[in-house]
Parts: structure tokens; C-alpha cells; sequence
């Protein structure tokens, strides 16, 4: 899925509202040590190779606290920046540049990271068809940002939240009354939006098979069970991997021939990338 560009629009607005409230409050104060007319220039760069992610929340930031500064980016949204480059340069008022050093880099050491991981995951995958999923599992409020950063990445994005697509689990599936009950009412509920099925057993793929499941994740199953389960379904639905799944085993678990596989790890699990400003002398 792709995220669509009014939902973009509008969490960059709220994460750089939220992100400018937290750290600046009534004023910054440190910042005021500073002439108020004083002028100056800034260079970020990254103390490690890293994926560049991140620029439109930095420009939304940046351009809501004070549209005069001058905003260069000397490297594009994807590229790769090697340890100690530079890759923003600004310029205007000093007090603006001390102010926005934080949440501006904030965002872009969190969804670098992202992007960084995400890279290092899908090229595991190469010369094969299956794609990098990530999952629901995201830092509290940055959910349309880190799944943003995973595209960057080159990964895909599963589903954006519990609105856009069904995904039936165990309890799911025992509060409708089984599989084909579940997927039945799905599609009366939403038609047209993607059904995902997640099962543990053969039974269980057959039954989502049969009912009509756009999408079977196949949860914890062994190599030779997702080789079979691929031969058996032979594309009459998309199989995903999900469960016990690591960047040791991701190429094994891609060339039983699912569709996808789908990861945590992308988003829950990340390392800010290390990054620095400096005022130009």
C-alpha cells in the first residue's frame, strides 16, 4: 500500500506541531544568550553511512518556526550519505538554527534509521520476487512517518492502520465463528478492501483458500510447510511470511516463493543514526 498524500500531509503537520510544542514550550531560553539579529550558517552532517530520510518533516519544521531560513539539502531523499558527509546545509538567524537543531534532527536521525534498516533488509532480497512488508509496529505517534521511511528504504508498506485493510486473526476468528464466517462479513463490512487471513496450520490455509482470502500470512511455518504452501495455493491468493524471521534467514525464507514477508524490526526496533551541527565559522 502507499500512504496517500493528504494522510501524509496532514501527520507531518501534527508530528512538527507536537515535535515544536515538547521542546520549545513558552520559549527558548538558551537560544536568547544569543543577539537577536545575529546571522549565521549551519552544516549537518551524518557521523555514519546512513540512508537519507526525512526531509519533508525537517522543511515543514523548519518553515513553520521561521520561514526565512534557508534550507539546502545537499543530498536527495534515498541517497546514501557515508559517515562524516555533509548533507543540509542552513542559513539565517542564529537563534532559529540553535532552536531547530533538535526536532529537526530528531526526525531525521529516527526515519534514516528507518530507511537505513530497511535497506540493509530488502537487499537480502535481491534478484528475488518477494518484498519487504512492515507492520503496525511503530513508535507511538510516528506511524505514517516510520512507514514512510521504510518506502524510502525500498521496502512496501502492509496495511497503514485498522481502517484501510482487514487482517483476521486467531481472536478474530473465534469471536466471528471461524475463517469463511470472518472473511464473509469482511467483505459485506468494507467490499473492495484487502482481506489478509493469518494462519497456523494447513486446515486452517485451506478454509482461507476456499472462503476467498485475498491475502494468507502464513504464521511460524517451517521452510519445507511455506514450499508446499506455495506450490499448493499455486497464486490463487498472495502468501506472506511472517514469525521467527531475521536478516540471517530472510533470503532462505524468500526463496520458497512467498509474496511477502513482513517485519517488525523495521520500525520497533531501530537505532537513531548519529548526526551532527555545526555553526560555520
Amino acid at each position: 500500500m502507499s500512504i496517500p498524500q493528504s494522510l501524509l500531509e496532514q501527520s507531518i503537520q501534527i508530528n512538527i506541531q507536537q515535535a515544536l510544542q515538547e521542546d520549545i514550550g513558552d520559549g527558548d531560553i538558551t537560544a536568547m544568550l544569543t543577539p537577536a539579529d545575529e546571522q549565521a550558517t549551519a552544516t549537518i552532517i551524518s557521523r555514519e553511512e546512513m540512508v537519507l530520510a526525512g526531509q519533508p518533516w525537517v522543511n515543514a519544521l523548519i518553515q513553520a518556526y521561521d520561514n526565512t531560513v534557508q534550507i539546502t539539502w545537499l543530498k536527495q531523499e534515498g541517497d546514501v550519505v557515508a559517515a562524516n558527509e555533509a548533507f543540509l546545509k542552513l542559513a539565517g538567524s542564529a537563534r532559529s538554527l540553535l532552536t531547530v537543531e533538535r526536532p529537526a534532527l530528531n526526525f531525521i536521525q529516527t526515519l534514516s534509521a528507518v530507511a537505513t534498516k530497511t535497506a540493509s533488509y530488502v537487499k537480502q532480497l535481491d534478484g528475488l520476487h518477494t518484498k519487504l512488508l512492515d507492520t503496525r509496529k511503530t513508535l507511538p505517534g510516528l506511524r505514517i512517518a516510520q512507514k514512510y521511511a521504510v518506502a524510502v528504504g525500498g521496502g512496501q508498506n502492509h496495511r497503514l492502520g485498522l481502517f484501510d485493510a482487514f487482517l483476521i486473526k486467531e481472536n478474530h476468528i473465534m469471536a466471528a465463528g471461524g475463517i469463511a464466517q470472518a472473511i464473509t462479513k469482511a467483505h459485506e463490512i468494507a467490499p473492495g478492501k484487502p482481506v489478509e487471513v493469518e494462519v497456523e496450520t494447513w486446515d486452517e490455509l485451506n478454509q482461507a483458500l476456499e472462503a476467498g482470502a485475498d491475502i494468507v500470512m502464513l504464521d511460524n511455518f517451517s521452510q519445507q510447510q511455506m514450499i508446499d504452501a506455495v506450490k499448493h495455493v499455486a497464486g490463487r491468493c498472495k502468501l506472506e511470511a511472517s514469525g521467527n524471521i531475521t536478516i540471517e534467514n530472510l533470503r532462505e525464507v524468500a526463496t520458497t516463493g512467498v509474496d511477502y514477508i513482513s517485519m517488525g524490526v523495521l520500525t520497533k526496533d531501530v537505532r537513531a543514526v548519529d548526526l551532527s551541527m555545526r555553526f560555520n565559522a
